[in-house]
């Protein structure tokens, strides 16, 4: 009999930062925004995996949670995680491309959708970007709008400064 697959997830609390995380057996899939509730990744695991039980478990994420804070901490500039994100192949396309943007870099909309030869499709990135499950991992915070205005962010537009200060920082 195979094991039934769980997502185990766990609360990071780490100086003023509590942020939700969630993994499968195959990766992380989950990082919720700063002070986000746990009804943020209640909706996430309902939409993404409406199937699995879920399962409070720090041992198995002590590794992508000590990256998240090296992060946090300026520490750290990319990361070895696994990931498990589930999205539409668009999606993934997007989060993949979002992927290549470098640390303390940003680029705006525009540049994500000529980058995947989609030039016309920049409001279809933004709902893309939009909603990202792994928030700091899939560097979002890195996309600006054309005017160099932050422009939205899931987790918020305070955590969207603070995450891009750790980078202008280093």
């Amino acid at each position: 009999m195979h094991s039934i697959e769980k997502l185990y997830w766990t609360l990071i609390e780490h100086k003023e930062w509590k942020i939700h995380i969630a993994a499968t057996t195959k990766g992380l899939c989950f990082v919720g925004s700063h002070c986000g509730t746990f009804q943020e990744l209640i909706l996430f695991k309902d939409k993404y995996f409406p199937r699995i039980e879920m399962e409070e478990n720090e041992p198995i994420l002590e590794a992508y949670k000590k990256e998240i804070i090296e992060f946090l901490e300026g520490e750290r500039t990319n990361f070895n995680s696994s990931l498990d994100f589930r999205g539409t192949a668009f999606q993934n396309l997007v989060w993949s491309a979002l992927c290549s943007i470098g640390y303390g870099e940003t680029k705006t909309y525009s540049d994500i959708a000529i980058y995947l030869n989609k030039p016309k499709s920049v409001r279809a990135v933004g709902r893309a970007i939009g909603s990202n499950p792994l928030l700091i991992i899939i560097p979002c915070h890195r996309v600006i709008g054309k005017d160099g205005s932050l422009t939205g962010y899931r987790g918020g537009l305070e955590m969207k400064k603070s995450l891009l200060k750790i980078e202008t920082r280093n």
